[in-house]
């Protein structure tokens, strides 16, 4: 497997990872623009766009752009992120020219006509309710809100009923012209494929409608000054639900921190799989939850570390203490020497078993250079994982796991003050 970069004039980054004994591609346009680059007046405008794009071209229709990649065999779709958009197809290798081109297209000659506007409007809405009907889902959001507050972090991916009611066709093409610029690009691919042949293929679709100009641009990174803007410490969203659900978090480390191996490692020992403390605690001694975990997540100036259970609501206090003593007896005496290689292996062994299809490597290669500025060896992740250390821990738990942490509830609760006591 041999990984390379390319660097166009224009800016834009083309890293490749050739793996030779596989029958398919997986193509990706990284987009250094997110929900956190809005403003409140067009808030859901990063995912709004990333759905637009889709709805035709100057060569294209919508159809014809479903419709080509289907044909192959093929699988094509997009997300959006706080920090960075994502349009991605997986085909068999000899159709990568063509997944190429029609990813390309949208990128540099979609329409954004305003019927296209009207109707993916409602599509969009759409979304925000289907988010608000899956309690399990809607905790999420309200933490980040509740959490970081009214900032760009702490405001939804999808933007906001009246945000996306509000929104116009202006607002949206305008922003599409302003933030998909060839330096705040990463296009990745990998698979059984040909890095110089690959470059051909990329410049020749990308160079569409002159998006590719002749001036170098230097890439777009994100500034690791701190945005946290301390929210309440409890956020309630009432739902006359069977289960509450809920999701404690404190602050994690910034993407850019060297600690990230070590969370990675203290967030699996503490809610990474059935052999975790919370899952042991919370489900395996007291039957109090089905569902136990907790993810990290780094964004540039700042972190999350968070924990969700879902309970009956009359144990929701319960849960939430329970948790709590978790975290603090760890932040106190940290892992024990089996909890610590436990969770480097799960990591490790995650991170591994998730690389075995090309659309994953697109995704690691694609992600690394658009947020790091490059693409770290396999094996020089795997020994930052394995040199993480007790006394690493036990200070990364000492300095995050001991602050009081903000709690996010969807349920069956009328008051945040019945929650109150147990977080203070």
């Amino acid at each position: 497997m041999t990984l390379r970069k390319t660097v166009h004039p224009s800016g834009l980054r083309i890293v490749t990872e050739e793996i030779p004994n596989v029958r398919s591609a997986a193509f990706g346009i990284w987009v250094n623009v997110g929900s956190r680059d809005e403003s409140p007046r067009v808030a859901g405008a990063s995912h709004f766009l990333e759905h637009l794009l889709f709805k035709g071209t100057k060569t294209r229709t919508a159809l014809e752009i479903s419709s080509a990649i289907e044909a192959v065999g093929g699988e094509m779709n997009a997300f959006t992120s706080k920090e960075y958009t994502c349009f991605y197809a997986r085909v068999i290798d000899t159709d990568l020219p063509l997944a190429i081109d029609v990813i390309a297209d949208l990128i540099t000659s979609s329409l954004g006509r305003p019927e296209d506007v009207e109707s993916e409007r409602k599509v969009v809405l759409e979304e925000i309710s289907m988010r608000d009907d899956d309690p399990s889902d809607l905790v999420h959001d309200l933490f980040a809100e509740t959490f970081f507050g009214d900032t760009p972090v702490g405001r939804p991916i999808l933007g906001t009923v009246e945000s996306i009611t509000e929104i116009s066709r202006n607002s949206v093409f305008n922003y599409y012209k302003k933030k998909y610029l060839p330096q705040d690009i990463v296009v990745s691919v990998a698979g059984n494929i040909k890095h110089q042949k690959v470059i051909d293929q990329v410049l020749k679709a990308m160079s569409k409608d002159e998006f590719l100009g002749s001036d170098k641009y230097p890439a777009n990174m994100r500034a690791s000054t701190p945005i946290r803007r301390k929210g309440e410490q409890v956020g309630l969203i009432y739902r006359k639900t069977e289960q509450a659900h809920l999701f404690l978090g404190v602050d994690g480390v910034a993407r850019d921190d060297e600690r990230r191996f070590a969370m990675s490692v203290l967030s699996a020992a503490l809610g990474g799989g059935m052999s975790s403390r919370l899952f042991q605690e919370v489900r395996e001694k007291r039957g109090l939850a089905y569902s136990v975990y907790s993810y990290a997540q780094q964004f540039a100036g700042t972190g999350m570390l968070g924990f969700y259970a879902g309970c009956t609501p009359k144990k929701a206090t319960e849960v939430i203490r329970i948790i709590r003593e978790v975290l603090n007896d760890v932040a106190v005496n940290g892992l024990t020497h089996e909890e610590l290689l436990r969770a480097q292996g799960a990591v490790k062994g995650t991170l591994v078993l998730s690389q075995e299809d090309t659309g994953s490597r697109m995704s690691r290669i694609g992600k690394s250079e658009l947020v790091h500025g490059e693409v770290l060896g396999f094996n020089e992740i795997l020994n930052s994982i394995s040199a993480v250390s007790s006394s690493a821990i036990r200070e990364l738990a000492g300095e995050f796991l001991a602050k009081s942490p903000t709690l996010a509830i969807v349920g069956p609760f009328n008051k945040e003050s019945v929650f109150e006591k147990v977080m203070a």
